[in-house]
């Protein structure tokens, strides 16, 4: 497996992936399924340089994919960042989700991050336990913020400190 910058081109193989996340109302409070036209401005709010989107490829394939989102939006959080990690059905818990991780945390310094955060709904023991085994620890808890299906959840803010 390989991770690299993701390129436009890529934006159908992620946009598959998180579609595929959706259904099962764990990893994402989107309810409906978006498309990739809806994904290319993102796409381009991210730069290689100080935000960077990563695809995780095998055989060819996009199995995964990591993004480093801006916290809050303000100049005094900018060593501040939000991971967000997909893995495609067929190769979650194969160790991707953790290879991009674990490349994040080492590169974040690069990039000007001094704290990496995630927010993971607390019915999403696959993404805390990933989180936790990559050094992060639970610093809040919202309660019953988001609403899947008529069910109220939990969001977990999980962050690591790294300089």
């Amino acid at each position: 497996m390989t991770i690299r910058d993701a390129m436009e081109a890529d934006i159908p193989a992620m946009v598959a992936i998180y579609n595929a996340a959706i259904p099962a109302r764990i990893a994402t409070a989107d309810t409906e399924l978006v498309s990739v036209d809806s994904r290319r401005a993102w796409f381009r709010d991210h730069d290689p340089v100080t935000r960077p989107l990563w695809v995780a490829v095998e055989n060819g394939e996009i199995v995964g994919w990591l993004s480093f989102q801006s916290f809050y939006g303000r100049p005094a959080y900018r060593a501040t960042a939000e991971l967000s990690v997909y893995v495609a059905n067929d190769y979650q818990r194969s160790g991707i989700g953790s290879a991009l991780v674990t490349q994040a945390i080492e590169q974040a310094p690069r990039i000007g991050l001094k704290t990496l955060l995630g927010f993971i709904f607390a019915h999403n023991q696959a993404s805390l336990r990933l989180f936790e085994k990559s050094g992060f620890h639970r610093w809040g808890v919202l309660p019953r913020v988001a609403e899947l299906d008529g069910i109220e959840r939990d969001l977990i803010i999980v962050g690591r400190r790294l300089a």
